[in-house]
């Protein structure tokens, strides 16, 4: 449309002598517009409509250019009027908008082409030869325009090919990282995609462990959809808190859930960020509970145990499989600790080490204190605190 305002612009306000050609041409093009309009709405699927579109810009184009310098000598008389030049750089940004550089590539070569070959053409049928030609200067500024399009043609080239490539490389990005998404926790996703390995290395660390306790029970007699509408909810709430806490739920364990503060980036509150939100995931599972039982659904509890230490941490490549683990003592006192929490008659259980650690988080909270506590599986017993 803008074109077409153009060259009609040029038509009432311009000062060459007019001809039916003229009118027949602003009338076509026209009617291609409000064609390829109709199309858009109707078709905006279909792929043939914006290379044929393309095509036919650049033969409207061409058309323009012979009218006015293939019809007659080289001279200011019949030389390409500024409204034309104008008409020709939009529709090359035209095609540049269709983010397609194959596009970009045909169109700018059928003009440039069809340019030269129209003065080419023109040189020949006003009798002066190759030297002639080159220094006249008529012949100079007609090459001149169509050098300077083909210049700026192919740097739009170059700039849509490159967003093409960009394009291309933030799609396959966000398709690793959804995939990604799928076995990682957000913050190891994060890490993943700036370029970090995560290559496996000791690292401090607070590792937690929540069980659904009474699942097994449970799904003998539960419908699939009862089993699934609690394990999510479950995992929602669970996963929900911890992220906000700014830890990274490592795996999914059946009816469990294993969550890790301090990596992949470790921070110096490590301890206090995973005591609070132990903290929080008592109070709310407990809201959990007493939502599902006023549903008249079975309200399950839940035991949360809490420990730090040094593991080691990170991805684990074995073949084609590559695993996000973390391996140590930590991980295996952590998980008993959870068990030990049903023994015990609480919801959370946390070694005196993790507690310790913590600086401000569980200050106020109604711990009760164990010492050289035996943890099944360990040598050496643990001080522990619960709730």
């Amino acid at each position: 449309m803008a074109a077409v305002a153009v060259l009609a612009g040029n038509f009432v306000l311009g000062t060459y002598e007019r001809s039916p050609v003229h009118t027949a041409l602003i009338g076509g093009y026209l009617a291609v517009t409000l064609l390829s309009l109709f199309l858009t709405i109707r078709l905006p699927a279909a792929g043939w409509r914006r290379p044929l579109f393309v095509l036919l810009d650049a033969v409207a184009i061409l058309h323009m250019l012979y009218m006015h310098v293939g019809q007659g000598p080289l001279d200011h008389e019949n030389a390409l009027t500024p409204p034309g030049l104008v008409v020709t750089f939009i529709l090359l940004i035209n095609a540049a908008l269709s983010f397609d550089e194959k596009l970009v590539g045909w169109f700018s070569g059928l003009v440039f082409a069809g340019w030269v070959s129209i003065i080419a053409v023109a040189t020949a049928d006003s009798g002066l030869g190759i030297s002639e030609a080159l220094l006249d200067a008529d012949v100079q500024r007609e090459l001149g325009l169509a050098v300077s399009f083909g210049v700026t043609a192919l740097a739009v080239y170059a700039i849509v090919r490159d967003n093409v490539q960009r394009a291309d490389e933030a799609a396959a990005a966000r398709r690793r990282g959804s995939n990604l998404a799928r076995f990682f926790s957000p913050t190891v996703v994060d890490q993943l995609a700036d370029g970090d390995d995560l290559r496996l290395e000791r690292r401090n660390i607070a590792v937690m462990f929540v069980d659904l306790r009474g699942v097994t029970s449970f799904a003998e007699s539960a419908s699939s959809d009862e089993l699934r509408h609690m394990l999510a909810e479950f995992r929602d709430i669970v996963s929900e808190v911890v992220v906000r806490h700014g830890g990274a739920v490592d795996k999914y364990l059946g009816d469990g859930v294993m969550a890790v503060f301090g990596h992949p980036a470790p921070r110096e509150d490590d301890a206090d960020r995973a005591l609070a939100c132990a903290l929080e995931l008592v109070a709310a599972l407990d809201d959990w509970r007493a939502r599902e039982a006023s549903a008249g659904r079975p309200a399950l509890k839940a035991g949360i145990g809490l420990h730090a230490g040094t593991a080691m941490a990170g991805v684990l490549k074995a073949g084609c499989h590559s695993e996000h683990t973390v391996l140590g003592d930590v991980v295996n006192v952590a998980q008993r600790l959870q068990a030990v929490s049903k023994s015990v008659g609480a919801t959370l259980v946390v070694s005196e080490d993790l507690k310790s650690a913590a600086k401000t988080a569980g200050a106020a909270a109604p711990w009760r204190d164990a010492k050289s506590v035996a943890i099944p599986g360990r040598r050496l017993p643990l001080d522990i605190a619960y709730v």
